[in-house]
């Protein structure tokens, strides 16, 4: 890969990878981490990786520093007591996009990390399993047990609205 190749790739992609790490993650800065991450990577294997074969390189590299992330995150616990008088209770606008992000969140990660691939990147079954690892048979089973654990939350009649 040429740096000129490689430019083209950071303007093709960065929005696509930025997008799938921030839904998963949830948090911008740790997002822009991952990605740049990722890019880094890309950049210190440019050799090594094909033209054609960078868009599925990134989303794997991303995908993998992000599960990193998360399980780094979770071995970290961060709780902080504030006095009831300082604590701020926010109303959401629209309880729908609440009760779909807790439905995600119910999810495990490899789950959440299907769905958001498949449903919301409109990613193939075969490029989600090489962005993954999984094979392609198993892309598809963990994605219909994720979308059952979706709808079974989604429809259950404190959730519907």
């Amino acid at each position: 890969m040429t740096e000129r190749e490689y430019n083209e790739c950071v303007h093709q992609y960065a929005d696509n990878v930025f997008r799938f790490i921030v839904k998963n993650l949830r948090h911008e800065e740790d997002a822009r981490d991952v990605v740049q991450s990722a890019f880094e990577k890309l950049w210190r294997n440019r050799d090594a990786v094909e033209n054609g074969k960078s868009k599925s390189y990134l989303f794997t590299v991303a995908y993998n520093q992000m599960i990193d992330h998360l399980r780094k995150a979770k071995r970290v616990h961060l709780q902080e007591e504030f006095p009831a008088e300082l604590k701020v209770h926010h109303q959401p606008v629209n309880n729908m996009k609440k009760t779909l992000q807790d439905a995600l969140n119910r999810l495990n990660e490899v789950q959440k990390s299907l769905v958001m691939l498949k449903d919301y990147e409109g990613y193939s079954y075969d490029e989600i399993a090489q962005i993954t690892g999984l094979n392609e048979g198993q892309v598809k089973v963990y994605l219909h047990r994720a979308r059952l654990a979706l709808r079974n939350y989604l429809v259950s009649p404190e959730n519907v609205m």
